[in-house]
């Protein structure tokens, strides 16, 4: 069975997905579609429960995609329908091209075993198995020699920085050490999907972001197509390339962590990031004015003007403009100047977010 499928414009492609648990649950969701009916009433009238409503989104291939809410909003439900542990009540999944509700029980049992993996947030490590063991089981399930699969499980105990570990036992590792075999393992069988569900979250702040500045060092090598589940805006706007936030089941708004702080669709989401702070987030290219108007309209720009990258954040822009009130030039890769941020642009973009939050 073959997914891999370099030239897909998405890696995952989830389009209306609903999961409506209980007996009644095709009739509660002819009743939804057919009089709109709420989730209060749904469980009221039918007995059935909205895990997840109408839910799309499509995830480019080796991006982290992370899906956020608060307890109940149907973020890990939607993730286990990727791995069909969960079986959606109605909707489309498709990974790399290929219909994964369509998979024979044979053909899914290979593509859980070969294709993706999931890191847990209890990192389910075998008690009775050595960290080597843990990590080598993904293989010894798919058939691989003993020699062979020791070789890859060692060099991924490695790639997460727990050489001279493989002896050990779940009991003898601190939390965080576990949550790094869970990673080792999932890594071990060489997914194109990589699923993890608040990985993070039962750890102390600190390993917690240690741990997110290793696993984003390991993403930038490896590029899986990573689906990360979290509660933590702060974590998805660290780790993530996009985000999705969900709410009572439903996606309420998906973008990069720029567009979700600086422009949150509803009040909802607002609310979620009122507390984040711009200065990491913001990126010069969404405060700079065009280069073409600003010359019009002030005769020009210094070339002697400080440049800087179109992803500079603002902490960087703000550290200069506090040194030097002359404009600075935004530059693209190529190092073409394509537009400008004076300080006045950098006060209002800090102002805004104070008002916001």
């Amino acid at each position: 069975m073959t997914l891999e499928n370099s030239d897909a414009e998405h890696a995952i492609e989830i389009s209306g997905v609903w999961k409506i648990f209980g007996n009644k649950s095709a009739e509660a969701l002819a009743d939804i579609r057919a009089t709109g009916i709420s989730k209060k009433a749904v469980l009221e009238k039918h007995g059935c429960v909205i895990g997840v409503a109408d839910a799309s989104m499509n995830i480019k291939p080796g991006e982290i995609f992370c899906v956020m809410g608060l307890s109940g909003s149907g973020k890990s439900t939607l993730v286990r329908h990727i791995n069909r542990l969960l079986e959606p009540t109605d909707g489309r999944i498709v990974v790399n091209g290929h219909d994964i509700m369509a998979l024979s029980p044979e053909k899914l049992r290979t593509y859980r075993n070969e294709h993706i993996a999931m890191v847990f947030q209890n990192f389910a490590l075998m008690p009775h198995r050595s960290v080597l063991d843990n990590v080598a089981m993904p293989l010894e399930i798919r058939g691989i020699n003993k020699n062979d699969r020791i070789e890859i499980a060692e060099r991924t105990i490695d790639l997460v920085e727990l050489t001279g570990w493989g002896n050990k036992f779940a009991h003898e590792l601190s939390g965080g050490m576990q949550q790094r075999v869970g990673l080792a393992r999932a890594l071990a069988a060489d997914p194109e999907i990589l699923l993890m569900d608040e990985p993070f979250s039962a750890l102390d702040p600190l390993i917690r972001r240690q741990l997110q500045n290793e696993f984003m060092k390991l993403s930038s090598q490896m590029k899986k197509t990573t689906v990360f589940i979290t509660h933590d805006l702060e974590e998805a706007v660290r780790i993530g390339d996009r985000i999705a936030i969900m709410r009572d089941g439903r996606v309420v708004q998906t973008g990069t962590p720029e567009e979700i702080v600086m422009k949150p669709a509803d009040e909802y989401v607002a609310d979620f990031v009122a507390g984040i702070s711009r200065l990491n987030v913001v990126r010069a290219h969404a405060v700079m004015q065009e280069l073409g108007s600003f010359e019009a309209a002030n005769g020009g720009l210094d070339k002697a003007a400080k440049e800087f990258a179109e992803d500079a954040n603002l902490s960087v822009l703000m550290s200069h403009a506090i040194e030097d009130e002359k404009p600075m030039a935004v530059v693209d890769r190529n190092g073409s100047r394509v537009g400008v941020v004076t300080r006045a642009d950098l006060l209002r973009t800090v102002i805004e977010g104070t008002e916001t939050s």
